[in-house]
């Protein structure tokens, strides 16, 4: 009889389970025990699905569309987002170029698989979305993970990835904005990244732009291959309608590129999950076809939203926090707390024992930055109601004001 340990890979003794969704998961269960617990863990919008995405839902199940589709996305499905990244970044792409997923994490995962030989290296600038380095693990490759801190507004600078850049580079991952900071890169700074990676035609790159929509105070969205076209025939560029569209639970991703690696990412997914929901794939459609209006009055109460906890959580002793240009997360500095004393005696050695405390003397949970490759910083998503925010934050200023 085999033991427990003999009956599992070796390759999971690489990866952890994600973080975010832990501290989920705690916060859930200290609820069943009866604590009030403000989540401000997971990056999830807390607006529904827009009505006229659920109608077209609802059609497809009434016309039928539950059946298996083409593997990698419905030609409508494709051709719609062949139309988005033309009308909206400036990508000219053709339908056997794009990629269609069971969310934005599956697309990624797909390339990496796709692509990535044994020591592989993958560039990713820290503080990171958490999945990115325990996905290239699982795909054999090694991630390369590059300090960018808070001095370089927690982005990759041109210097920086070119002396990161190896033989064994074969990715670059880019996120903006960001998850966890929600800091986004620039036409300027793109550019001066572009500059670098033409000087190595070897490296691929990853654009994570999920979260494009969700942006404030005038800062303009650009993609990597719409600043360098030179760079189009090696740029992967992924996004999907999780966040802007307040569509996580569909879980559709999806990604234009190279049509050689969108091919193989097909061939993945056909002996994996297949094609992605025939009805999500429907939903899909209406959001990138549909109205897009409701996108600006949502950023408007996300940026009521960020202003609120940001000013809430700079007037505490000990947290500082820059002003994020999108997304929907703050990455507060808790270097300030580093060393107090809780009311039990117990010492705050790390941003996860500060998080910690957060949950237990405060009933708020966050994410510890050391989870996305940077401390001592934490992160919370302020995609909640408002009351709630204000709530958290007063429920903080009490917890750090009774460190000693």
């Amino acid at each position: 009889m085999t033991s427990p340990s003999q009956r599992l890979s070796s390759r999971l003794e690489a990866v952890q389970p994600s973080p975010t969704i832990a501290m989920t998961r705690l916060a859930a269960q200290l609820r069943r025990e009866g604590k009030d617990i403000i989540g401000l863990s997971q990056g999830e919008p807390d607006f529904d699905t827009p009505a006229h995405i659920r109608q077209a839902a609802a059609a497809a199940i009434e016309a039928g569309q539950t059946r298996y589709t083409d593997v990698d996305g419905t030609p409508e499905l494709k051709a719609a987002i062949v139309e988005k990244f033309r009308r909206e970044n400036g990508l000219s792409y053709e339908t056997n170029q794009i990629s269609v997923g069971t969310g934005g994490k599956q697309v990624l995962y797909n390339a990496l698989l796709a692509t990535l030989d044994a020591g592989d290296e993958v560039i990713i600038p820290a503080p990171y979305w958490v999945s990115y380095p325990d996905m290239v693990r699982l795909a054999g490759g090694v991630p390369v993970t590059v300090s960018c801190p808070e001095e370089d507004d927690f982005l990759l600078t041109a210097p920086a990835l070119r002396a990161a850049i190896t033989p064994r580079t074969k990715w670059v991952i880019l996120n903006s904005p960001s998850n966890p900071t929600g800091m986004g890169y620039s036409v300027a700074h793109l550019r001066a990244l572009a500059d670098v990676l033409l000087d190595f035609p070897h490296v691929l790159v990853m654009t994570d732009d999920m979260y494009e929509h969700l942006r404030y105070d005038g800062w303009e969205f650009a993609t990597i291959a719409q600043v360098e076209p030179k760079l189009m025939d090696r740029v992967l560029t992924c996004n999907g309608v999780s966040k802007a569209f307040s569509m996580t639970g569909w879980r559709i991703g999806y990604a234009g590129g190279p049509a050689d690696i969108i091919k193989a990412m097909a061939t993945l997914q056909s002996q994996s999950t297949s094609n992605p929901s025939s009805v999500s794939q429907a939903a899909a459609l209406a959001a990138l076809t549909g109205p897009m209006e409701f996108l600006a009055e949502r950023n408007e109460i996300f940026r009521q939203r960020r202003d609120l906890c940001l000013s809430a959580l700079n007037q505490i002793e000990g947290l500082s926090c820059v002003r994020p240009n999108g997304a929907f997360y703050l990455f507060p500095s808790c270097a300030g707390m580093i060393g107090r004393t809780r009311p039990d005696r117990r010492r705050i050695e790390s941003d996860t024992d500060f998080v910690m405390y957060l949950v237990e003397e405060a009933g708020v949970a966050a994410v510890p930055g050391s989870a996305f490759g940077l401390a001592p910083y934490f992160r919370i998503s302020f995609a909640t109601d408002t009351e709630r925010l204000r709530t958290a934050c007063e429920r903080i200023r009490a917890a750090c004001g009774r460190l000693t």
